[in-house]
Parts: structure tokens; sequence; C-alpha cells
């Protein structure tokens, strides 16, 4: 018996997936992703440089271009991270196979996730305290901050690059290798992966809070713009909560099956509902384009007018032009 659970630990540690028909799922889930995700993020990167010319625009479109591009760069894992799934494999058994696609999901996400938390800092501030001077307002001005933002995620990859942390082994219970060297860098990485998440969301909570109660406030206004922007701080929270905190709990309940020692098929469990739950964040690329671009209504005429023109009434005119000018006098935006 102790064999056989030997064995069956081992299957684990080697990152073997112990249960295959439901990691071909989860790699149809990604493939699914992929498909429908990759044309939508394509074609609103084109929009930005082609149509929008974002560099030259409103300076927000800025964030939303890096937004896009970090969720584009994502999807090219997918593919990849499916076809290990597909063959049984938690990892790619190619070590450097293995480390450049971690390197790639966690900067990507990561760069998602801090354009996101940009982004809702930035209309923070535009809604709240919109005469009040911050840095934020000065630096966006430069598009400098989003290389600065690129730069700055690149060393928090490195701890998530270590051998075995995609297979969930960090702390995992073994004499030979329980030094205080492993113990640090396994607790670095575990730090990492969860300030990358938890942090964000304490700033999207109380950015929205302030955005929605702000907005309650205002008496005087379009009722429907104000509506809209409650709208869209609403969705990104619901968005992130979806997509990222499930996953996130689902890891601290991973670390403490392990810790304790439980139970060889109670962290497997664990690890399988890891996997699945790290699948359902990857929805992440699906959902950033439709939640931030499309909720505003010069970006989705514009986008209809040029791949869906069909769907625009005849002699309707994009609110938005390739040079970012509009065809009605500007208006004070709330977002």
């Amino acid at each position: 018996m102790a064999n056989i659970n030997g064995s069956f630990y081992q299957l684990i540690e080697d990152c073997e997936a112990t249960h295959k028909a439901l990691y071909k799922f989860y790699a149809a889930v990604m493939i699914v992703i992929f498909i429908l995700a990759l044309p939508l993020n394509a074609s609103v990167l084109h929009l930005f440089i082609f149509k929008l010319k974002f560099w030259k625009s409103n300076t927000n479109n800025v964030f939303l271009f890096n937004l896009v591009l970090a969720d584009i760069l994502l999807l090219f894992c997918l593919p990849i991270k499916a076809y290990n799934f597909i063959d049984g494999e938690r990892r790619s058994k190619n070590d450097t196979v293995c480390k450049a696609m971690l390197f790639m999901l966690f900067l990507n996400r990561g760069a998602s996730i801090a354009f996101l938390t940009v982004t809702s800092i930035d209309r923070y501030f535009n809604v709240v305290h919109p005469g009040r001077k911050n840095l934020l307002k000065a630096l966006k001005k430069s598009p400098q901050i989003s290389i600065l933002i690129w730069l700055l995620l690149l060393p928090l990859t490195i701890p998530t690059m270590l051998k075995n942390f995609d297979c969930c082994n960090s702390h995992k219970s073994d004499a030979k290798d329980d030094t205080l060297v492993k113990d640090v860098v396994d607790s670095m990485r575990e730090v990492v992966f969860f300030t990358q998440i938890l942090i964000p969301f304490v700033i999207l909570v109380y950015c929205t809070v302030h955005i929605v109660n702000r907005l309650r406030k205002k008496t005087v206004g379009d009722k429907t713009k104000l509506k809209r922007a409650v709208f869209l701080v609403m969705s990104v929270m619901v968005v992130f909560s979806f997509c990222f905190l499930p996953c996130t709990i689902a890891r601290m309940v991973l670390l403490i099956v392990r810790v304790q020692e439980l139970s060889e098929s109670a962290q497997d469990k664990a690890a399988v509902a890891f996997d699945g739950l790290m699948v359902l964040s990857y929805m992440d690329c699906l959902l950033d384009p439709l939640v931030y671009c499309f909720c505003s209504t010069k970006f989705k005429g514009l986008y209809l007018s040029n791949y869906f023109p069909f769907l625009v009434k005849d002699g309707a005119v994009p609110l938005e032009s390739s040079t970012g000018n509009t065809t009605q006098p500007p208006r004070n935006n709330v977002i």
C-alpha cells in the first residue's frame, strides 16, 4: 500500500496529470478561449494602432492599448498549455519551454492586472477628485510610464520561474530538500503570486466604492452616461473577482493542504482544482476588451463601423475618427 501511495504521490511531484479526462476538458476550455479571444484582441489592437493612433489621442488609450497587448501576448501561451494538458502533463517536460511559459504567463498576466489597476486609479482621480493634481495624471501624459510598468514587472517573474512552481510544489514535504534557502524561495514566489492579485483587488475595491458613491451623489449631468459609468466600474470588479479570486483561494487551500501534510489524495484534488481555476483566470483575455473597450460608445461605434458596418445604421458616423477627433463638440466625461 505504501508503494502505491508513493507512486501516486510521485506522479503529482513529476507534474503528470492524474485525472487525464478532466485535464483534456481544461485543454478544450483553453482552446475555446484562444479561438474567441485572439480575433477579438487582434481587432482591438489593430483599431488602437491604425485607427485611433493611441499615442496621439486620449492619453488613457495608452493604458488600454497596453492592457490589450498584455492579453494578446498571454493568449499565445494557451495552445502550448493546452497541448501539455492533452498529453497528460501539467507542464512541459522540456525545462526551457516550461520556464519560458512561466515567464510569459506571469509577466503578461501581471501586466494585464497592472494596467487594469492603473486605469481604475486614473478613473478614480478623474471622477472623485477631478480638479486635484496627482502624480498619475502627470505621468500618464508620457508613454514612458507604460514601459516603466513592464520593466517593474520583470523582477517579479524570477521567483515564479523556479522549478516546480507550475506544479504547485511550494513547501512540499521532502526531507532532502528541507533547507532554509528552499523555504525562502518558496515563500518568495508565493508572496509574488498573492500580492500580484490581492493588492490590486484591494485598490479596485477602494476605487470602485468611491466612484460609485461619487456618481450616485452627482445630480447634474447626463444620467445615461452616469449609469454607464457605474456599470463600467462594477463590471471591472465582477471580471476581476470572477477571473482571479477563485484561483487565489484555491492556491491558498493547496498550500494549507501541503503544509499540514494531508493525504496524497487531498493534495492531488487541491492541485487539480487550482489548475482548473487557473484556466478560468485566462478568461480575463476574453472579457477585458468587452469591459474596457466596448463600454465606451465612441469606441463601440468606431469598432462596429470598421469591422461590422452592416450593423451600423445608414448615415451614422462614428463618434471618433482615426485621429481621435469627434464629430460632436467635446464634453466633459465622467469616465
